[in-house]
This record gives C-alpha cells, sequence and structure tokens, in this order.
C-alpha cells in the first residue's frame, strides 16, 4: 500500500512546511476559542432538559431519515417551537449547520438563477453553490454596493430568472456584520431572494437572541440558518423559510431526505436552549459586557476592533501566528491559529472568541499576554 499512499503523505508534508498541516488537540485553559457563547454547552439546564426527555422516553438515535421512521414528536415540537421563536412561518431541523447549507443553496436556487455571494461566506456555503444549478457571482466582503453592481449587470446580460443574495449575518472570522438592510432591499429590487447564515449571531444578538435578521424574517423571500451548536448549546441547525420551500425542501433536499435525522434528545434539548433565551436574558446582558471589555482593550491594544463577540488578531503569516498562539496556551488561554484556507491567504490569525465560560479579568490577562507574545515574536 505504500506507493498508493505516498500522494497523500507528500500533501501533508507540502501542508506541513506551508504551516498549514491541522491536528486535533482537546480544550485546556481558559476557553477563548469555542462557540459556546452563552456558557450553555454545560449548563445544569440543558443537562436537566436531556434527562427529563430520557426518562419520557425519548430514544438517543432517530433510527432513520425524517421520511422514513426518524420522524420524532420532539423534531415537529422544537420546529414548531423555533418558528414562533424566530417569527417565520416554518422551520426545518437539519443534523448541522452544514448540511443545512448545503441543502438549501444546492436545492432552493434554480436554473437560469443567479447566487451572488458575500466572498467570505462559510466553506458550507461554497460547498452547497457548487453542488446546485445556478450560476454564481463573488463579491467583496460586505460591500452592498457590490452586490447592486452585480446583479444590475446581471440583468442588463440578459438574466431572466431570480437572484440569491448569500451573506453570513456575523463572519465567523473576522466578527464584523453584514448590511442586512440594503440587501434586503436588494432582494426586493431585483424580485430576488436573501438567504442569511445566523450560525453567529443567533442566541448573542438581536431581541431575545434571534438574531441581527431578526426584523426580517417571517419574509417569503428571506430565508435563515440558525445553527444550534454555538450559542444554543446543542447541535444541529434550523432553517426558517416560508411554508412553501420548507416543503420543497423536505421533496428535494438530499442532506435532508437521506440523512438519518438529528438525535431527538438534541431536538429536546435545542427546544430547552430556545426557552433559556426568553428566561434568562442576563445572559445576553453579561455577554455585552464581556464583548465591550474585549473591545476596549483590542482598540488599545491592536488599533481595531471588530464590535462582536469574535475578535480576530491579524497576524499574517502562518508560522507566527501559530508560535504566538502556543506561547498564549502555555500561559492557560485556548486560543488558536486560524490559517488559509479557512480565511485568506496573508491573513493568518488568533481568532478570540469572547464566551460566558471566562471572566473580565481573564481578558484583562489575555490581552496583557497576548501583547507580550506578539513583542517577542516581531517578525
Amino acid at each position: 500500500m505504500r506507493a498508493q499512499l505516498a500522494r497523500y503523505e507528500t500533501k501533508l508534508k507540502q501542508l506541513e512546511q506551508e504551516g498549514r498541516r491541522r491536528t486535533l488537540s482537546g480544550g485546556a485553559g481558559l476557553d477563548f476559542t469555542s462557540n459556546d457563547y452563552l456558557g450553555l454547552a454545560g449548563s445544569e439546564r440543558l443537562a436537566k432538559a436531556i434527562m427529563a426527555a430520557l426518562e419520557r422516553g425519548v430514544p438517543a438515535g432517530a433510527g432513520g431519515s425524517r421520511l422514513l421512521r426518524g420522524n420524532h414528536p420532539e423534531h415537529e415540537a422544537l420546529e414548531a417551537e423555533a418558528a414562533a421563536f424566530f417569527g417565520t412561518a416554518r422551520s426545518l431541523y437539519f443534523g448541522s449547520g452544514y448540511a443545512a447549507n448545503l441543502a438549501v443553496l444546492a436545492t432552493l436556487p434554480q436554473p437560469g438563477d443567479i447566487v451572488v455571494h458575500d466572498s467570505l461566506v462559510h466553506a458550507s456555503a461554497h460547498a452547497g453553490i457548487a453542488a446546485g444549478r445556478a450560476s454564481a457571482i463573488s463579491v467583496p466582503h460586505n460591500d452592498a454596493d457590490a452586490f447592486a453592481d452585480a446583479l444590475r449587470r446581471w440583468r442588463l446580460d440578459g438574466g431572466k430568472g431570480h437572484p440569491w443574495i448569500v451573506v453570513e449575518s456575523l463572519y465567523s472570522m473576522d466578527g464584523d456584520r453584514a448590511p442586512l438592510r440594503e440587501l434586503a432591499e436588494l432582494a426586493d429590487r431585483y424580485d430576488g431572494f436573501l438567504f442569511v447564515d445566523e450560525a453567529h449571531a443567533t442566541g448573542v444578538h438581536g431581541p431575545n437572541g434571534r438574531g441581527l435578521a431578526a426584523g426580517l424574517e417571517g419574509r417569503d423571500n428571506v430565508i435563515v440558518l440558525h445553527t444550534c451548536g454555538k450559542a444554543l448549546g446543542a447541535s444541529g441547525a434550523l432553517i426558517g423559510a416560508s411554508g412553501l420551500l420548507c416543503d420543497y425542501l423536505l421533496n428535494r433536499a438530499k442532506p435532508f431526505i437521506y440523512a438519518t435525522a438529528p438525535s431527538p434528545l438534541q431536538a429536546a434539548c435545542v427546544r430547552e436552549a430556545l426557552k433559556i433565551l426568553i428566561d434568562e436574558p442576563d445572559r445576553q446582558a453579561r455577554l455585552r459586557d464581556l464583548i465591550g471589555v474585549a473591545d476596549r482593550l483590542a482598540t488599545e491594544r491592536l488599533g481595531y476592533s471588530s464590535g462582536s463577540q469574535i475578535q480576530p488578531v491579524i497576524i499574517g503569516a502562518n508560522g507566527r501566528t501559530v508560535v504566538v498562539a502556543e506561547h498564549l496556551k502555555a500561559s492557560g488561554f485556548d486560543v488558536r491559529a486560524i490559517r488559509p484556507p479557512t480565511v485568506p491567504i496573508g491573513t493568518a490569525r488568533l481568532r478570540i472568541a469572547v464566551t460566558l465560560n471566562v471572566t473580565a479579568g481573564d481578558i484583562t490577562a489575555l490581552f496583557e499576554r497576548l501583547d507580550q507574545a506578539l513583542r517577542d515574536e516581531t517578525p
């Protein structure tokens, strides 16, 4: 087998030389890397919700796809409650945000349509677009004028279908926000659709954690993805859309039709997480306070800040970024190096995530150590 495997070994060695080879490591030190923004993943309420579900007979596994025997009352209850919570006509529960993005973008845009997407949308969105039947255009990050120009040119060139504007509301590696209002207006003007991935806004931003698209959700031409494995502390993802589009996904989306249904226990867990967002608004308030601390320190020490719970520290070189991350880890701070292709070449960075798993004092100590590590590793 050695000859057959040699090409993979060669590629891994190349990644190693470029400072881009990935390995798995467990969490150690203060949590500045997870997406458990509200500290719910290990919360007592979610643990009790799972135990209560087990006691009432909810199974750990679904046993099949939703269209066969895998459909469970917990799935349906979650979808109904999520639709009411987020203010959309209907919801569909998927096993992951990746599967949900893949399903929507490979299924809903039709031949003759155009997908105009932000250049920094998630890899799962790119996978869905590539698997779909519509043509696609990438536009510069968070540039509403570029979206407008692309749509205008497409119509002038004879585009007759419907455009799909695809963005994240809060970008996972930059922590900045999409111009959703302007993009919704463009979708209306060009008789198109707006698809918003709220992965990093759900639970954190908007009224009761409903996300940054809360004022838009419920429109027939707005489709929103809410992941459940980040601020909600569970797993899976919810697509909110019109009843017609959800029914179309149920009938045509391969990642929904041909996948074993998500765990009914996880559906019960997400139901409880949505209740927590309503019952415990102090979680969002405490997180906002911590974001304020991080913002101030980032501005003072880096000269810029994101204004969100995701603070990038852009270093540039892959190797230097890894070394700075290792210095922080040795000091008890779990901060990871993010390198291409996850981010553009030349923009390797540390991604500092502010969660309720740390304190204001922890954030201050992190930035003090970061300041020293950056000076120690000056190129």
